[in-house]
């Protein structure tokens, strides 16, 4: 089994200078930029996930060292290890590895990590259990976890249940950063592509006082002229 130090030196070599200049910008790694500090050696998505495959008996105490490296891919690689572990664990390792993942909030710590991991672990997880600390998550003042809670509902929007979906982005509806506002935006437009009236119902109480952001989020989909009276507030 391989250790993280080889992880770490497998993705740095398989990693393209190019790539990384790229991804350092459009992550928003800059001073006073919410992805501050992060650190991209340049790999793709489905390269990173091919990487990740013959990994997912990798022991958990391996995946959490990896989860806190400075290389942003190397926690992404992490993470698809958990959710390849995740799918095919019995209930006390889906537990550990929930609480792995739970205990690594701070690492998980972009859009692009919360968006490919939260439905699939902390969703699936709590899907037939309490949801209160997704709840906790949402009032918090973490924006990450704020995007958990919020993401995290994807795995139940799936099987029409959009309860939690609804009650946390009304948690979230004035929240100050965009990148929340596009979060609880989008997983309402995913509910309005179940059930259209949901979603509507929903933005009708709240449309006048949401953020413009969240609110072209979730309407998006939304045939032209009713998206244009959403957006006139002729609703």
């Amino acid at each position: 089994m391989a250790t993280s130090k080889e992880i770490i030196k497998l993705i740095k070599e398989t990693g393209n200078a190019t790539q990384a200049k790229l991804l350092q910008g459009y992550f928003k790694t800059g001073p006073g930029q919410y992805g501050e500090g992060d650190i991209f050696v340049g790999i793709k998505v489905p390269a990173l996930r091919a990487l990740a495959k013959p990994h997912r008996d990798m022991d958990l105490e391996i995946v959490s060292e990896l989860l806190t490296s400075e290389i942003h891919e190397v926690r992404m690689f992490a993470l698809f290890v958990l959710i390849a572990k995740f799918r095919k664990a019995d209930e006390e390792l889906q537990t550990q590895i929930f609480d792995v993942y739970t205990a690594h909030t701070d690492y998980i710590n972009n859009w692009d990590l919360v968006d490919l991991s939260a439905g699939y672990i902390a969703g699936e997880f709590l899907r037939n259990r309490p949801k209160d600390i997704l709840y906790e998550f949402a009032r918090s003042n973490h924006l990450w976890k704020k995007r958990i809670s919020i993401i995290s509902t994807s795995a139940w929007i799936k099987t029409l249940d959009f309860t939690h979906t609804l009650a946390i982005s009304e948690i979230l509806l004035h929240d100050p950063h965009d990148l929340i506002q596009k979060a609880y935006g989008w997983m309402l437009r995913e509910v309005g592509k179940k059930d259209m009236k949901t979603e509507l119902d929903f933005l009708k109480i709240h449309y006048k006082t949401m953020p413009r952001t969240a609110l072209r989020y979730a309407i998006e989909k939304f045939p032209e002229d009713l998206r244009q009276s959403f957006l006139k507030g002729k609703i």
